[in-house]
């Protein structure tokens, strides 16, 4: 399924259009509004849970707020700096990328941006000509087929389930392929699922995209939390001969608890990050130095707290998935990466629940939060209706209450 560049109603005035096509094709972030809508609900004094933001519960580490700290008492940091970021920052970068994945980089193939939001834009936006097609393997994180669509691209996407682990396959992608295709998206471990490809599959897809010339965007947010025997690849590391057509986006936000600081950071090829600095150049310039300064912190100490992290969020993945493969009518596959479970809610849809008979995965998750005050999103918003996903980035009690009031409710399906 493919999507088209919004075209403007030629019949009105340019004058009386209040909104471009373009900017009025963008649908709002569903992760962010139900989060929004959950957190509107607990200030008005609601015993809301929210499983709906992909966040960290955990603060920043310390000795990262404080380089933050002592940034802000630094005149330095108190004036413009280089669009493109930090020199040392980007520096720290090309050496974790060496030491996380085995990819060498040199630091003029990085470029910081504000968050990894707007890496994903700018990396599509240096790439992309109107018309060109990106292959879009779905379930999908909300952003990526707002992007594309944004910088000129068509999305096409390609739609896995729970009997492949949530992973496309080689011959899927092939079929997907035209004439216009330019970019293929590769997300592992993935937001979402969770699902995490081996190295074998992650290199089949890799020299699929060498055999037929195409580029590769790779999200690499969610490299450091992977569990049990999977493990973290990263292609252009796998692959050398397609670093030249590979762009990794990458950030702190998910590996130091850093949600809130918006660091993240494309890296490519010299000419594309180059092209995307011109960009950023125009439409931000630099990042927040302070923000920069800790995230320098970060990539540049140890992963111990990281390691503290990823432990809890194990823990809180077997519980949550035992939990709902408790309920009757709920799939819920154990995901290998991120913090997230996307279980099929398909066998639910149609019964009768306090009076109602949703018949989307979206009208679920909206009788969820109005009966027993959970919120959680639904697979609407990620291209796979019939199914919802919660984060489990949330306190071990808040889990254990929120599903726990979900198993009340969905055990009076009939």
């Amino acid at each position: 399924m493919s999507a088209s560049t919004p075209q403007p109603d030629r019949s009105v005035r340019p004058a009386d259009r209040r909104v471009s096509a373009r900017i009025g094709a963008i649908a709002e972030s569903a992760t962010l509004a139900v989060d929004a809508k959950a957190k509107a609900l607990k200030a008005a004094g609601r015993p809301v849970i929210g499983f709906g933001a992909g966040e960290p519960d955990f603060p920043t580490p310390d000795y990262i707020v404080e380089a933050a700290v002592e940034a802000c008492r630094d005149p330095r940091n108190h004036r413009y700096t280089p669009a493109g970021g930090l020199p040392e920052l980007k520096e720290a970068i090309a050496a974790k990328t060496l030491r996380d994945s085995g990819y060498a980089v040199d630091a003029s193939q990085v470029l910081v941006t504000n968050g990894g939001k707007q890496a994903i834009y700018e990396a599509f936006a240096a790439i992309l000509d109107p018309g060109d097609e990106v292959i879009v393997p779905a379930p999908y994180w909300t952003t990526y087929p707002e992007s594309i669509q944004l910088a000129g691209g068509v999305p096409v996407e390609v739609v896995t389930d729970e009997t492949t682990g949530y992973k496309v396959s080689v011959e899927q992608l092939e079929a997907a392929r035209t004439e216009n295709t330019k970019v293929v998206l590769f997300v592992s471990p993935s937001n979402p699922t969770g699902a995490v490809y081996t190295r074998a599959e992650a290199e089949a897809i890799g020299r699929w995209a060498l055999e037929h010339g195409l580029w590769v965007l790779t999200d690499e947010i969610y490299e450091h939390l992977v569990y049990g025997e999977a493990e973290f690849t990263s292609l252009p590391a796998l692959l050398p001969e397609l670093a030249d057509k590979t762009i990794v986006v990458n950030g702190v936000a998910k590996t130091y608890a850093m949600t809130g600081w918006r660091v993240g950071w494309v890296i490519g090829p010299k000419d594309v990050v180059k092209a995307a600095t011109n960009l950023q150049s125009h439409a931000t310039s630099n990042v927040s130095n302070v923000a920069q300064r800790a995230a320098l912190a970060a990539v540049s100490g140890d992963l111990s707290a990281v390691h503290e992290m990823r432990t809890a969020f194990d823990r809180r993945r077997r519980t949550i998935v035992k939990m709902l493969n408790e309920i009757d009518g709920v799939v819920c596959p154990e995901p290998e990466g991120a913090f997230y479970v996307y279980p099929s809610v398909k066998g639910l849809l149609g019964k009768e629940i306090r009076g109602q008979r949703p018949q989307s995965s979206a009208e679920l998750a909206s009788l969820i939060l109005d009966e027993v005050e959970v919120a959680v999103v639904p697979g609407e918003a990620f291209g796979t209706p019939g199914y919802l996903r919660f984060s489990y980035a949330l306190g071990d009690a808040d889990l254990a209450e929120g599903v726990g009031r979900i198993q009340t409710l969905l055990a009076e399906a009939r």
